[in-house]
């Protein structure tokens, strides 16, 4: 196992995540996403929270969804940088922005979901694969090599 690092821009929140290699990435194009990244989309890598650690500081924002859900985004307050969230719908899982990893440019980008909300203009690689809504969990879990999670109270796609 090796210990990967990010953060924040300033620097002020860092965190490790053990693991045998950088994780798979997916981009998610939903309005959220691209109002919380203030970009297209927002690309994302999910890790067993038992095998991340964050310190510094973080702001942390809570958004119920409508299927009763809640997202927990956590960001750097000095500099907002939105770093990592997690949500009750995925318990044991933690995501990660991906621009926030130390060696972001060497990330793979295996899916994008809700496509359906793309700006307008954006090309996307026609090799990689594609939903205009959300994802079959277990579809998206596989391209992202992380075994299906167990849920007490079922997954929902993403």
């Amino acid at each position: 196992m090796k210990k990967l690092k990010g953060g924040c821009r300033c620097g002020q929140v860092r965190y490790e995540v053990e693991a045998d290699r950088l994780p798979k990435t997916y981009a998610c194009h939903c309005l959220d996403c691209q109002t919380w990244s203030g970009s297209a989309f927002s690309q994302n890598a999910l890790m067993k929270t038992n095998a991340f650690a964050a310190a510094g500081e973080t702001a942390r924002f809570e958004l119920a969804g409508g299927s009763g859900f809640v997202s927990y985004q956590s960001a750097c307050p000095k500099c907002f940088t939105r770093v990592f969230n997690t949500n009750s719908a995925r318990p044991g899982l933690v995501g990660i922005r991906a621009g926030s990893f130390d060696e972001s440019n060497k990330l793979e980008l295996v899916a994008h979901i809700w496509t359906s909300r793309s700006q307008r203009g954006l090309r996307l690689d026609p090799e990689t694969p594609c939903w205009q809504e959300g994802a079959p969990a277990e579809v998206l879990f596989s391209l992202l090599d992380l075994p299906m999670p167990s849920m007490s109270r079922g997954f929902r796609d993403f």
